[in-house]
């Protein structure tokens, strides 16, 4: 018996103002998906009741419901569950183009393709025009996927979001690969990962998702405990990739590349400190840091006269405001 061809993996937790529009863009997929499975992550607002309206309409919907573990725990939930040939990650804060994944499954088939690199728009809900997040890149032949990263680092723009893609899930479970539960951002380490690992590639250029970017309001609390989210998982990330790059003995351009970016996407870091509303904590953050050998972390993997000057003076800056401790 022949299993489904495409297995669509989408976490929900809170969305429900987003919810309706994804899902009527997952009943419009031509061709269907074969399998849809919603990790209901704990949501406490109306998305239960949304997805359960929709079932008619996406009979090849499952919900598996789980205590709220966080977007990575959710996605590796249904990753275990998934069952297609091809895995394709969807947001539930986002929705898909028609024909998303048509040409993708075709190619991936055709060529025995690991991955299928797609494009995806930024969507601002009508505030601005929408516009590609991959406005100039043209497709590409069927490459490495360590090529496709070498090509992306050398231009300067490479993002890791993990619904650009299509997986052969053989490939995903040969490798083992899952995401790190608690972690934001945590397509970083999954996408790197997967394209060192990849042999074979291809880029479309396909819009396949539109990407929303919504007006976001915080409460300083709210703000001091997402920013301390990212700072934390920015570090967990850097550390992630330099432990890849360090690997990379024998291609000694791509070390050097991965080295260059880890080290300008940790950086940020520094950048988020200066926005906190709890300042005492922002201090103690950058102390932390160079205690534990983030600092220098970066140092050794920095590549740039630029990035060292900049690494050195977030470090003088730790010193003093410690008094050394």
């Amino acid at each position: 018996m022949i299993g489904p061809t495409l297995s669509i993996v989408m976490p929900v937790y809170n969305v429900a103002p987003y919810l309706p529009r994804c899902l009527e863009s997952l009943a419009a997929l031509t061709p269907p998906a074969d399998e849809i499975i919603v990790v209901d992550d704990g949501s406490t607002d109306d998305c239960p009741a949304i997805l359960a309206d929709f079932a008619p309409r996406l009979p090849q919907m499952r919900v598996i419901r789980q205590e709220n573990g966080g977007l990575s725990a959710a996605r590796n939930t249904g990753l275990d569950a998934a069952h297609g040939r091809y895995l394709a990650f969807v947001d539930s804060d986002d929705f898909v183009s028609t024909d998303a994944y048509a040409e993708a499954l075709r190619l991936a088939a055709a060529e025995d393709l690991d991955m299928v690199l797609q494009n995806a728009n930024y969507h601002f809900e009508g505030r601005q025009d929408d516009y590609a997040i991959y406005a100039d890149v043209v497709a590409t032949g069927v490459i490495s996927g360590r090529e496709w990263l070498r090509q992306r680092f050398s231009a300067g723009r490479f993002l890791h979001m993990v619904w650009m893609h299509l997986y052969r899930r053989e490939f995903i479970e040969a490798n083992r690969f899952r995401f790190v539960p608690r972690l934001i951002h945590e397509d970083v380490i999954w996408t790197t990962q997967a394209l060192l690992s990849a042999q074979r590639v291809r880029y479309t250029g396909h819009v396949a998702v539109h990407y929303r970017i919504p007006l976001r309001r915080f409460t300083p609390e709210q703000s001091q405990r997402r920013l301390q989210a990212i700072v934390d998982s920015s570090v967990v990330n850097a550390r992630a990739l330099a432990t890849m790059s360090d690997t990379l003995d024998d291609d000694p351009e791509l070390r050097h590349l991965l080295a260059e970016h880890l080290v300008d996407g940790a950086l940020s870091v520094f950048h988020k400190l200066p926005k906190m509303p709890d300042r005492a904590a922002a201090a103690a953050i950058l102390r932390r840091l160079r205690q534990e050998g983030f600092m220098g972390l970066l140092w050794r993997h920095a590549c740039t006269t630029a990035q060292r000057r900049r690494i050195a003076r977030h470090w003088l800056r730790s010193w003093l405001s410690g008094a050394g401790r």
